[in-house]
């Protein structure tokens, strides 16, 4: 779901982000601003900040006389921002840990320039991040995203310690994707509300939506590993398979197979690499495990729109219900 199929209002919205990211990319230093600018451009789908967006949108409509451009005073555009350099962070940090050499279709930042500068321009962006969540003065947002950055980095250790262990559990797993996935989308939609001064009813409804929208979307893109081309993904077939990354699909295909399927893909991710990867997508299909991925994930997207029953009706919580929808949809 790209932002100019959506509302005028929207559309103009993330312009005005986009526009914001690049202005407060500066730096004295060339290569911040070279590293910045190529991972920024990249043609990322730019969910979070678009949560933002619908989340202030929504929550706004019914709570103020004036405006919603008047009330929200483009403090939204800045908020909007901030989660995407976050997460643009996240991303410099993630291809340094999983050695990746290829991201939205072109080659990470790691790949073109090493390791040092990408993990040291990524954390410019998260230092950048908490100088915006200074001037929009609120100590709840600033709660909200703090909370959220630190949860991540513990998601992200924590499937650090996963890898190459076939025995991690589905309860686990979720913890995983809960934390450095799941976390960035419940930050930005809460935040989205609280900076529209939103109910606390209302703020908690859409912080349990982002909650259940990332976590669909990382099991979806749990089961693109096995379904999609890389053109299509953007990043290698098969990348979680190589890291030794024990997904759902791996979990459910093991739980499930017979002993040879199982022992097979035990073995693969405790080595790592992409030898068996042909036979362990077949094992895959073969159990059940992709269908029942998908199932997990359209539970998750049916929870997340049953939340948005507690915000005004609008056409902006429309546009959340189809984010929920594209969500378990999507092919990329």
């Amino acid at each position: 779901m790209q932002p100019h199929q959506l509302h005028p209002q929207i559309n103009s919205d993330f312009k005005a982000v986009n526009q914001f990211i690049l202005e407060h990319l500066h730096s004295g230093v060339p290569l911040v601003e070279k590293i910045g600018h190529y991972i920024t451009e990249s043609g990322g789908k730019r969910i979070r900040p678009l949560l933002v967006l619908l989340s202030a949108r929504a929550c706004q409509s019914d709570q103020h006389d004036q405006p919603a451009a008047d009330y929200l005073a483009d403090r939204h555009i800045s908020l909007a921002a901030n989660i995407e350099f976050i997460h643009t962070a996240t991303l410099l940090h993630d291809d340094v840990v999983d050695t990746s050499d290829l991201r939205r279709g072109k080659a990470t930042a790691n790949a073109k320039w090493g390791n040092a500068p990408s993990v040291l321009v990524g954390d410019f962006l998260y230092s950048r991040s908490f100088q915006l969540m200074v001037e929009l003065g609120s100590m709840e947002i600033m709660k909200i995203i703090s909370n959220a950055t630190n949860i991540i980095a513990e998601g992200e250790v924590l499937q650090l310690l996963n890898c190459k262990n076939p025995d991690v559990s589905e309860e686990n797993y979720m913890k995983v994707i809960l934390g450095k996935t799941a976390m960035l989308f419940e930050a930005a939609a809460e935040s989205g509300a609280v900076i529209a001064n939103a109910t606390k009813d209302q703020q908690e409804a859409m912080r349990l939506f982002g909650r259940h929208i990332g976590i669909a979307f990382q099991l979806i893109d749990d089961v693109m590993d096995y379904e999609s081309s890389s053109d299509e993904m953007g990043k290698n077939v098969g990348d979680d398979l190589a890291e030794g990354k024990p997904t759902l699909p791996l979990i459910y295909a093991m739980r499930e197979g017979n002993e040879q399927q199982a022992q097979l893909i035990r073995q693969a991710i405790r080595k790592g690499g992409l030898e068996d990867l042909e036979p362990i997508s077949q094992a895959v299909k073969y159990t059940g495990a992709i269908e029942y991925t998908h199932k997990k994930a359209r539970e998750q997207a049916d929870l997340a729109i049953a939340c948005l029953q507690r915000l005004p009706a609008n056409e902006f919580r429309n546009i959340l219900e189809q984010l929920a929808e594209s969500a378990v949809s999507r092919r990329s």
